[in-house]
Order: C-alpha cells, then structure tokens, then sequence
C-alpha cells in the first residue's frame, strides 16, 4: 500500500487539547430525563471525514443484542440450549470486551460483564452463548478468536487461554507461561497471546497449545511492552500488538522481529492516551480504538496518521470507552463499544 493517502479526503480532525478526556469523564455522569419527554431519536451520523472531503467511512449499525442482529428464538433452541450449555436467549450484551471475525466472518465476542462466550454465525442467523467449556467456567473472558470449529479465549482471571469446539466441549487448557492474558490472534500457524502481566506475547500450536515461543519484556525500547493488551494478525501474517501503558502499537513479523511502531503518548491526533483494540482491513490501513479518546484512529502502513473516527457519547457513531476492534473482509469494522452494552457496525468506503 502507498504511504501517501494523508489527502484526498483522509484527513480527519485534530483533537482538542484535554477534551477528549473530559468528555470521557463526563459521560459517567447520567442525567435522568423527565417522565414526559419522549427519548430522541438517534441521528444516524454522516460519513468520515465530513464533507466536502471524499467519504472514507460509514456507520452501519449497532447490535445490543441477538435480535439486532435478526436471531429469533424458537422453542426447539431453548431445549437445545439446556443440554449443549449454549445459549440463543435476547439477552443483552452488558459489556462486550474482545471480538474476532473467524475465515466466514462470523462475529465471535467475549462480554466481560457477563462472564460469558458469545457467536454470531451471520448465514444461519444463529447466536450461541457459553458461560463454560465443558465443566470449566469462565470468569473474566477478555479475549477471543475462533477458526473453523474450534474457539481459544483468553480469560484473565482463570489465567489461562481455554480452546473449546462449538458444542461446547473443552478441547485443551494452555496454562504454561502465563499469568494474565489479554489479548489472542491466529496466524497462518500460530496462537498468538499477549500477557498483560509478564509483558510478553507468547505463540501456541493451534490444535494442541504446544508452546512454540516466546518474546518481549518490560521496557519502552522498541520491541519491549509495557502491559501489552489487544492482538491482530494482517493478510501479510503480520502481529500487531497494543502496547497500551508504552501507547502504541507495535508490528512484528511471523517470527516476532520488529518491524514497526505507530503512535506515542499524547491528546491529540497520531498519539495514543488509552489504545485498546486493533484491526487491519485489507489495504492495510491499522485502525486502533482508544478508550479515553472515544473514538478509533486509521494509520497507513508508515504509521501515518490518516483519519480518526467518532466521539464520546451514546449515540450512533458516538463510544464508551471503546474496546477490541476486529475488521472483516468485506472491509466492515467491528468495535466493542464497552459502557454503552454494544458493538458498533462500520464500513470502509474509501479506496487505496
């Protein structure tokens, strides 16, 4: 991909100063409203940049719950629900955390609020939900990834990565290494699995969790990791890795060399205050979510600032204290918009 890109319409606003931290804490405040106000209507926000700049990206739409995304619960589910432990109910989400899109991009979500598993499997308008693999329950899900049958999750409080298969059968634990995982990705032949606490990224045989290797330590040099959280793999088998207390992102190849590092501690546009999640679409434009910020950014492979996405608040377009982002091949961006209980649906619509 061209490192150009920076005109033609990418460029987004600057942010403010502080303001993007203040707007993030005064959305903890709620305000009830009064009995007779009938609540808004949500504005459906127009594309990104504003114009007259060429529309880069688009809101699609939000999923609370099952049913955004077209579920409908039969009897016959509810039964198969109680004896496989997967669950299809409207329930909705409390605070989805980690996300991943499998080879169908099907969506996968941990909700951390909930202590639970969930799969959206987009052809059959099919939602399963587990609270366990197998006997072994979870209890703080953080991360997910999932290819062909098979999950991995990460839970960091169990301190141990857990594969399970869509009935809900336990397949295998990885336990070696670890103390608390926080973020997974799957490369072409490898789990990958950050560590939040031991600041390293560890890799895993897919099929049966051999550990395979292992690099990182504490530090702000380039290639060290100060409490590493998030995880992507790009078309290329590139990792990208949210070193979010060093506030950046940095990319390392199939064998864990470095090849880059994007961002840097500050508020205002290109720098990073609180990154959680990371994606990649397929031009290879690197988006990151940032909690404090409340919105995700876009680089270009050189690191380029190009575009930053969304504002705090409720509303469509509007985040939370954003969280795990994931991108499918149709180029559509997932984003775990945790504190408003719901994931956020965009579209890439720009060219290379």
């Amino acid at each position: 991909m061209a490192a150009g890109g920076l005109e033609g319409g990418w460029c987004g606003r600057a942010l403010r100063g502080t303001a993007p931290l203040l707007a993030a804490g005064l959305a903890w405040l709620v305000f009830p409203a009064a009995a007779s106000t009938p609540a808004p209507q949500a504005k459906i926000p127009g594309p990104w940049p504003a114009p007259p700049a060429e529309p880069r990206i688009a809101f699609v739409r939000s999923l609370a719950s099952p049913v955004d995304a077209g579920v409908k619960v039969s009897g016959w589910n509810r039964v198969a629900n109680a004896i496989t432990g997967a669950n299809t109910g409207k329930k909705k989400l409390s605070k989805p955390f980690g996300l991943a899109l499998d080879e169908a991009d099907n969506l996968c979500l941990t909700d951390t609020g909930e202590g639970v598993v969930c799969f959206f499997d987009q052809a059959s308008r099919r939602w399963q939900l587990w609270e366990k693999a197998g006997s072994l329950a979870f209890v703080s899900p953080v991360a997910v990834a999932k290819r062909q049958n098979t999950l991995y999750v990460a839970d960091s409080s169990l301190r141990q990565v857990v594969a399970f298969n869509t009935r809900g059968k336990l397949l295998f634990e990885i336990r070696e290494g670890l103390e608390r995982p926080s973020g997974l990705a799957l490369g072409q032949d490898r789990l990958w699995v950050a560590d939040a606490q031991n600041h390293t990224v560890s890799a895993y045989a897919p099929k049966d969790g051999k550990f395979l290797a292992r690099f990182g330590k504490r530090g702000t040099s380039p290639g060290d990791f100060n409490f590493p959280t998030h995880l992507a793999v790009d078309g290329r088998n590139q990792l990208y890795v949210t070193d979010s207390m060093n506030y950046r992102v940095q990319i390392f190849d199939a064998q864990g060399a470095l090849v880059g590092v994007i961002g840097g501690q500050g508020d205002g546009s290109g720098s990073f205050s609180r990154p959680k999640g990371v994606a990649v679409d397929s031009w290879g434009h690197i988006y990151v979510a940032d909690a404090l910020f409340d919105n995700f950014q876009i680089f270009n492979q050189a690191g380029q600032f190009l575009l930053d996405v969304g504002a705090a608040g409720s509303g469509p377009g509007e985040f939370w204290l954003p969280a795990g982002m994931a991108i499918g091949r149709d180029n559509h961006i997932y984003v775990a918009d945790s504190y408003n209980q719901r994931v956020q649906i965009f579209k890439y619509l720009g060219k290379e």
